[in-house]
């Protein structure tokens, strides 16, 4: 349910009335339905409890082993990179280039690992169902990490100091388990770590908790730009109707009219790809490494549909951090925040496939807008 559309009951004359924030000469207004909308972006951070699916998220000794596992070139057929190498904090947990590089280049940008705990499919195509299963996919992928489960065994048995984190989470030495189990509980570990990488409190935050709270300084303080920029983002942008909530995205794809072709002749599938790929998986919520005996989150995963319609979807991301997180977009093809929004306001309809997104239209954007629509991504 897209419960940033949701507003509490209000007669005609009540959408009509202003909530004036006076700023700097100006005075910047919002609608009682768009400070609605505002307040339906918080407030944050958002709760969140343990995975059922993963016994050990949540434990501290896992997610002390996690960090370790995370920062650990012993996790690389060559030894030369982590996790980390990719993943780095002062790039947003990014890596700041167009697509990644591991052993070799990758077909995607690298996507920020922050908030990890609040979605319900991960990576760009949605080929996993759970934080522990997308940790799987690099550790195995040749491209990336290029172990394999036999090899992750013998690499955590032969480090004393992860050899014995493995053991004070999972009860044994890594020696006395099958090399796929093995593989699943190092997933398990570094999904625990990642679960704890939360942003904090935004400018944004702040305004929309003032707003909450009718707190002056608070809503005055909040750039008139990012006032204007907000605005456009909730009213004639439309952005608001994907990228909602408090992780400020509904989770699920959409085709925005990006290039498909990867190479020549080679198609990047996008969630159609993903939905077979998590469908064939052994490590999806219904194959037999789910610790919740009940399957209590794997309803998503059951009635999920592969349609012609996915084809060339991809992942509507998060917009907290997002002007850390740079380049853009599933390719990296947006160097920044103003050639994505430039993106939506001239985007081309005939690239849009009719019969699957009826969201996007051209937004015709002058360039003031686009200062402002900007200003305000930057106080997320």
């Amino acid at each position: 349910m897209m419960y940033g559309r949701l507003l509490s009951a209000t007669t005609s004359a009540a959408a009509a009335l202003f909530s004036l924030v006076a700023v700097a000469g100006s005075t910047v207004s919002f609608t009682d339905d768009e400070t609605a909308l505002i307040l339906a972006h918080g407030p944050w951070p958002v709760e969140t409890a343990p995975d059922p699916s993963n016994r050990v998220s949540g434990d501290p000794a896992a997610i002390t082993f996690g960090k370790m596992l995370f920062h650990s070139n012993d996790l690389a057929i060559d030894r030369r990179r982590s996790c980390a190498a990719c993943h780095q904090i002062e790039k947003g947990l990014g890596d700041g280039i167009p697509r990644g590089i591991g052993i070799a280049a990758v077909d995607r940008n690298t996507m920020p690992l922050f908030n990890m705990r609040l979605n319900r499919w991960y990576g760009w195509d949605g080929k996993s169902d759970t934080l522990w299963g997308q940790s799987i996919a690099p550790i195995l992928d040749k491209r990336e990490l290029g172990l394999t489960a036999a090899a992750l065994k013998s690499r955590i048995t032969e480090s004393p100091e992860l050899n014995r984190g493995y053991g004070q989470v999972f009860g044994a030495a890594a020696a006395t388990h099958d090399p796929e189990t093995v593989l699943v509980n190092t997933a398990k570990a570094l999904a625990a770590f990642q679960e704890i990488l939360v942003s904090g409190k935004s400018a944004f935050d702040r305004f929309r908790d003032a707003l909450a709270t009718d707190e002056t300084e608070g809503i005055t303080t909040y750039p008139a730009s990012a006032k204007r920029g907000l605005r456009i983002f909730l009213g004639r942008g439309r952005c608001d109707l994907c990228h909602f909530g408090p992780n400020f995205t509904n989770g699920e794809f959409h085709d925005i009219g990006l290039q498909p072709f990867l190479t020549t002749g080679r198609v990047d599938m996008g969630r159609y790809g993903g939905i077979k790929l998590l469908r064939a998986s052994r490590y999806n919520l219904l194959g037999p490494f789910n610790d919740d005996p009940d399957r209590r989150t794997a309803g998503f995963t059951r009635h999920v549909r592969l349609t012609p319609k996915n084809l060339g979807e991809f992942r509507v991301p998060s917009l907290r951090n997002v002007s850390e997180t740079a380049p853009y977009m599933h390719d990296g093809s947006k160097a920044t925040l103003e050639a994505v929004v430039r993106h939506y306001s001239k985007i081309p309809e005939e690239h849009l496939r009719q019969d699957s997104e009826k969201l996007l239209r051209p937004l015709n954007l002058t360039d003031a807008e686009i200062t402002d629509l900007v200003a305000f991504l930057k106080t997320l």
